[in-house]
């Protein structure tokens, strides 16, 4: 009987704990916003590494792009984590900026 209840007690305060991770893993492989944002990023880095392949980019210029845009997911990230796994329409538009500005670079390093 003591068992049952102190399982019963260990499963009632661990599931608060366990049942938002699990959400927000589940928002980040299944919500749009986000697939979008992960083929855009799949893209860009596509283009560093062929302009690296082509001797357009240099290691240390690969680098710094790849490090923007982990400091733009990082920032994701962090936004999301505040609204409940969720960006707000102002975050997806800053986040969104941060990325064309990436891009610009990448293109204007290749070419």
């Amino acid at each position: 009987m003591k068992r049952r209840i102190v399982s019963r007690l260990i499963f009632a305060l661990m599931t608060p704990f366990t049942v938002p991770q699990a959400h927000a893993q589940s928002w980040g492989a299944n919500h749009p916003w986000r697939a979008s944002d992960n083929s855009r990023l799949a893209e860009q880095n596509y283009r560093i590494s062929k302009g690296v392949q082509d001797g357009q980019l240099s290691s240390a210029q690969a680098q710094q792009l790849r490090a923007n845009d982990h400091a733009i997911r990082t920032e994701e990230r962090a936004d999301s984590s505040v609204n409940g796994t969720h960006l707000t329409p102002q975050e997806q538009r800053t986040i969104t900026s941060q990325e064309n500005a990436n891009s610009t670079a990448i293109y204007g390093a290749r070419h």
